[in-house]
């Protein structure tokens, strides 16, 4: 067995509504006002990019200290788009 078990292939429509509902959970914890945040989801080259809009008073808490708080939700967006060996990119927009 190569590389441990493998996983499902799964329709990239699936798993980039997967990807979205994720981050969507995740800023919804983080903000204030959580009715502000929306998520997109685009297929671009080999990737699903996530598009997270949240209201201009809460970017900061989505972004936190030196960035810390992006990073962690980057780093969790990585870590399940990996096991299904394709790219996720978060960008946050005012």
């Amino acid at each position: 067995m190569e590389g441990g078990p493998s996983l499902p292939q799964r329709d990239p429509a699936d798993e980039a509504a997967a990807l979205k509902h994720l981050v969507e959970q995740m800023a919804r914890a983080l903000v204030d006002s959580p009715e502000g945040v929306t998520v997109e989801a685009a297929e671009e080259e080999n990737a699903c990019v996530i598009r997270l809009r949240v209201a201009s008073a809460d970017v900061g808490r989505v972004i936190g200290k030196q960035g810390r708080t992006a990073k962690a939700m980057r780093t969790v967006l990585h870590a399940i788009a990996a096991r299904s060996k394709r790219r996720a990119v978060l960008e946050i927009l005012e």
